[in-house]
């Protein structure tokens, strides 16, 4: 453990749901992660709404408030920066940072398209900077104990791959058309809002998705427009109603470099689920399923077991980052903690100059597969999956045993 403590600054660029959920995590590391030796210091959040400032400081701790982004990357006392901005904001602020020597991390997706997923790539790699990427559900204990048994061969050659994000949060007709379904704000609509989440873990736990089939479908196609100055999905609106010019639901087949097949799909408008977000992995010896709606359980099945069929894992101390949290298994851990987990793991890659968060080249890699879904959506047909020359911090091919 290390004996002295550093101070590092934080600056923060949009005070969302996402910016609070970053400063928390920061504010925590120094109880679940003591060995980084670090403090974070709250130094400056950015917001152009100056009720969110007024939050950054008399809620979140952030000494001082201020309306304009470059003022955070301007300053001398900030090491860190957080870019929780809307998606059309990204590509501006992250390539900015990068040109300002500041590590950042990023939510997911990076861009409005994997166009500007790339130029925030090249930036970073050109600027040498260290990143963090959200893609949270990789950093659950659940998910690390799939990982293990799949990169070490215990389920054999794998097969099939099959996962689900489905989620009710847009389902009512009659939400406002916030900034998330219009396309030059947003870019896709649930492909890369949440699907981009299930093709880094389909990568993370198992390997590169070499190409792709996809459809899509819009199945409310106009929405109310939000009245002045209202961004939150759940406010009131106007009665003018204006096309949604993305996509409800995207399907996709898949193929994975090493030879497995799956598929894929994702809602944002079922009715049901709510945050059931599922991966599972077929393999010649044994197979995982995972559901972050119980997310410190994983179905294990592996041949010559006891159990006839599936046994529940329950995380617990061995098992990623468990046991930084709770003492023993059925003593859960909750979404925030996997973020806790995300800003140790960019602090720890910041602090020791090496890439151990997921880094813009993993964010780059999902974007090219989202683009290979668009064009297959588009005409019908397969698509190559671009490879990604860069710090990839998934794993490589899966054994063949």
């Amino acid at each position: 453990m290390s004996t002295t403590t550093t101070t590092l600054g934080v600056g923060l660029v949009s005070v969302g749901w996402m910016g609070r959920l970053h400063s928390r995590a920061y504010r925590a590391l120094p109880d679940h992660f003591p060995e980084l030796g670090v403090r974070p210091r709250l130094v400056v959040a950015a917001d152009p709404i100056e009720a969110a400032r007024d939050q950054a400081t008399a809620r979140l701790g952030y000494e001082r408030a201020v309306a304009d982004f470059h003022e955070v990357l301007d300053d001398p006392e900030v090491d860190v920066v957080s870019i929780c901005s809307p998606n059309f904001l990204h590509r501006e602020v992250a390539v900015a940072a990068a040109e300002a020597g500041k590590p950042f991390w990023i939510e997911k997706p990076m861009g409005r398209s994997v166009g500007d997923s790339r130029a925030i790539h090249d930036a970073v790699r050109s600027a040498g900077v260290i990143t963090g990427v959200g893609f949270n559900y990789r950093h659950a204990p659940a998910i690390q104990r799939a990982r293990d048994l799949v990169r070490s061969g215990r389920l054999g050659r794998i097969t099939t791959v099959r996962g689900s994000l489905l989620a009710d949060y847009s389902s009512d007709p009659d939400a406002p058309l916030t900034w998330r379904f219009e396309r030059d704000r947003a870019g896709s609509g649930v492909l890369g809002d949440l699907l981009s989440h299930g093709l880094d873990l389909a990568q993370y736990v198992v390997g590169r998705i070499a190409s792709v089939s996809a459809l899509a479908e819009t199945f409310i196609p106009d929405r109310p427009v939000p009245g002045a100055g209202i961004v939150d999905r759940s406010a009131a609106a106007s009665g003018e109603r204006r096309p949604v010019e993305n996509e409800d639901y995207a399907a996709l087949l898949l193929r994975f470099a090493d030879g497995a097949v799956g598929t894929m799909d994702s809602s944002r408008v079922m009715r049901g689920p709510h945050a059931e977000y599922a991966l599972e992995v077929y393999g010649t010896r044994g197979s995982v399923r995972w559901d972050f709606q119980r997310l410190n359980e994983l179905e294990v099945f592996l041949d010559g077991q006891e159990v006839a069929g599936y046994a529940t894992h329950h995380s617990a101390p061995g098992d990623g980052e468990f046991a930084r949290f709770q003492p023993g298994a059925g003593t859960a851990m909750g979404y925030d903690d996997l973020k806790t987990i995300e800003a140790a793991q960019f602090v720890a890659s910041v602090l020791g100059g090496e890439q151990l968060a997921p880094s813009v080249a993993d964010g780059l890699a999902t974007a090219s597969i989202v683009a290979a879904a668009e064009a297959s959506i588009a005409d019908g047909a397969w698509h190559d999956v671009a490879e990604v020359d860069g710090l990839l911090t998934y794993p490589e091919a899966t054994p063949v045993l």
